[in-house]
């Protein structure tokens, strides 16, 4: 019987110099204050077997606390809701690891802002973003006109290409059919066309040509 209480004594011995030797979380932070939640950071130094956290949540002049714990987890990380607004807040964070707790952080403070103040915020932010996003879609916009142009230039122009090449190409034909319709017309006498005209000499009163006979 006191063997074994001997042995409960001088494992609590040893689990309490291990929970003493875990460092307490650094770099402590508040991120996200709004008017009813904020978010907590924090590091973990090097080498420390951590498995979990706890914080403790306090008001400004306000004995009661709220505690959170989460255990099986490598977060660093964690948020806090059902806060009031205007309201100053004091948090500790704590490292858990298999044999208890690390000592508490250092203190950190931090004040809730106005609900007024987050919608403004919020709707400066929403603005912002409504801007960008015009914003991005006029320049699309502006994209896709400026591409339907240039293929419609590109259209036109390859046309007008084509249209030159066809009356290129027709070209030299109408030439050559010129050229054969002014030779089967032409004469020698008339060598630009037209009828040749026999030349007779034209007989006045009808008198028959006068025929001189030369005796040698």
């Amino acid at each position: 019987m006191e063997r074994f209480f001997l042995l409960v004594i001088s494992s609590l011995c040893v689990s309490r110099v291990t929970a003493d030797s875990l460092s307490p979380p650094v770099n402590v932070t508040i991120k996200a204050v709004k008017a009813n939640s904020a978010v907590v950071t924090w590091d973990i130094p090097e080498g420390d077997p951590v498995i979990g956290f706890a914080i403790t949540q306090q008001k400004k002049d306000v004995r009661m606390l709220r505690f959170i714990q989460e255990v099986n987890t490598t977060t660093r990380s964690c948020a806090l809701w059902d806060l009031e607004e205007e309201t100053d807040y004091i948090v500790h964070v704590q490292s858990i690891s298999m044999s208890g707790t690390s000592p508490l952080s250092e203190p950190l403070r931090f004040r809730t802002p106005k609900e007024a103040e987050t919608q403004a915020s919020k709707s400066k932010d929403e603005v912002m973003m409504e801007e960008v996003g015009q914003s991005t879609q006029l320049r699309a916009g502006e994209l896709i006109i400026i591409v339907v142009v240039l293929i419609m230039w590109a259209g036109v122009i390859a046309l007008f290409c084509r249209q030159y090449d066809i009356i290129k190409d027709n070209e030299p034909n109408n030439n050559k059919d010129k050229a054969k319709n002014s030779s089967e017309c032409s004469t020698p006498e008339h060598p630009t066309g037209g009828l040749l005209r026999s030349k007779i000499p034209k007989n006045n009163n009808n008198r028959m040509p006068s025929v001189n006979i030369i005796e040698v």
